[in-house]
């Protein structure tokens, strides 16, 4: 287990937990990541268990299948530990989030941000981003107790101050009457 003083100030979501695969203690994982390679050369994360609970663990080994990554453990040999994992997120420090280029953000930078019409009041706070075909969505829980969908793209979001917490959305009109 991990005390406070290993629990990093911002987790950074990797991946999710799904099943255990096969008998040797291997777990199958949904990729919560834009960046898959990093599984080939990540040593260690921290799985956040969802009574809270934490564990450092070391991936032993690790490759995809069928859109999945299965990973390994050290000292997780059978289904039966493996199992007890479902469920788990898998986490890293926000200091070890690979850099990325100007004007592309994490998720979890997003999440929670007040979204501000242009000019305008408060729209609401980003409660998740919904991956579509063609480009994210902001699902933002509006002042008014409405949600609505933004395309999370530039013409629509031309300011994002991750820092603040704050996204000025210009929306064309009837967006936000959808």
């Amino acid at each position: 287990m991990i005390d406070a003083r290993d629990k990093p100030s911002e987790d950074v979501v990797i991946a999710r937990i799904v099943k255990a695969r096969g008998i040797r203690g291997e777990v199958a994982c949904e990729m919560e990541t834009a960046f898959p390679e990093r599984f080939l050369s990540l040593e260690r994360v921290i799985v956040k268990m969802p009574d809270g609970g934490r564990e450092r663990l070391v991936i032993e080994d690790s490759w995809f299948h069928k859109g999945r990554v299965v990973l390994k453990f050290e000292g997780c040999d059978t289904r039966t530990e493996a199992e007890r994992l479902a469920g788990g997120l898998l986490v890293i420090a926000e200091s070890d989030a690979l850099p990325l280029e100007e004007g592309e953000f994490y998720e979890y930078q997003i999440i929670g941000s007040e979204v501000f019409v242009r000019g305008g009041a408060s729209l609401g706070r980003v409660a998740r981003l919904m991956r579509t075909g063609a480009s994210d969505l902001l699902v933002i829980e509006g002042r008014d107790g409405r949600e609505y969908l933004v395309p999370f793209v530039d013409d629509i979001c031309p300011e994002v101050d991750v820092s603040a917490k704050r996204i000025i959305v210009d929306p064309p009109d009837g967006l936000l009457e959808l």
